[in-house]
């Protein structure tokens, strides 16, 4: 017997958190009777488990699917607006999900899993899993902005955990392919990789406003140890068997 909330993150139907709020909401049933008590358990074996009324398959096989997200797709299973959503792009029979965000705007990294266990590490602030991003910038941070970045920004009344932060260049002038205010305003812009290791709502976008230099373009290029330059964007792949063995091993030594 394991309690309920593992074994849908086990099965990928989502992480452990979501998990308790689907126990929550009543659309969590074992053998018909509609389970809201957090700590119930149940037999993945024996008892017919069901979500939404679909029942809840023993996972056979862990995917481990690795995402260039482009812009224009949720970072979700499905969209109440009906927005295009990453599912979509991957077309996974397996009940897949993607783990931690990646705002609408925003394109690179993104991983989709049906590994409760795995998603739950990479998600959870106490193993600080490194997320790397290049954002171009409209203006050009000094060392009194960058070393705000670095020491952390409060932002909705919470300081953002130290960032590292390396400038990767500038363009003194306005460009043609970037945000329109960069045009109407005509100022520079500069590069910026910026790593954090907290996965907080459109984190880095607000961290670089709150410096009084906005983000024109996001792009994630690292997840832990994963990194793939050549993957182009709205492209995706599986991880590899040595992939998935680093990205555990990364999880497990920052979880202490």
């Amino acid at each position: 017997m394991e309690r309920l909330q593992k074994i849908l993150s086990q099965a990928g139907v989502a992480s452990r958190r979501a998990s308790e709020q689907l126990m929550l909401q009543g659309r969590v049933t074992v053998n018909g009777a509609t389970i809201r008590e957090l700590g119930s358990k149940a037999d993945p074996a024996r008892d017919e488990i069901r979500v939404d009324g679909r029942r809840v398959a023993v996972v056979e096989r862990h995917r481990y699917i690795l995402l260039n997200k482009p812009r224009g797709y949720v970072t979700t299973r499905s969209d109440p607006e009906h927005r295009p959503t990453v599912v979509d792009l991957v077309g996974a029979r397996e009940y897949v999900y993607p783990v931690g965000r990646l705002d609408f705007e925003s394109e690179g990294l993104l991983i989709l899993t049906n590994d409760g266990d795995l998603a739950a590490k990479l998600t959870h602030p106490r193993h600080g899993v490194a997320r790397v991003y290049e954002a171009r910038v409209l203006g050009v941070p000094d060392a009194h902005d960058l070393n705000r970045l670095s020491r952390g920004i409060v932002i909705e009344g919470r300081r953002t955990a130290g960032a590292e932060v390396i400038v990767l260049g500038a363009r003194r002038g306005p460009r043609a392919d970037i945000d329109p205010r960069a045009r109407s305003e005509g100022r520079s812009t500069s590069t910026l990789r910026i790593t954090i290791h907290e996965g907080r709502n459109r984190q880095v976008r607000k961290m670089c406003e709150a410096i009084g230099h906005p983000v024109a373009h996001l792009q994630r290029v690292a997840i832990g140890p994963i990194r793939d330059v050549k993957l182009k964007v709205g492209q995706w792949r599986e991880l590899t068997a040595e992939e998935v063995k680093r990205l555990k091993r990364s999880v497990d030594s920052e979880g202490g």
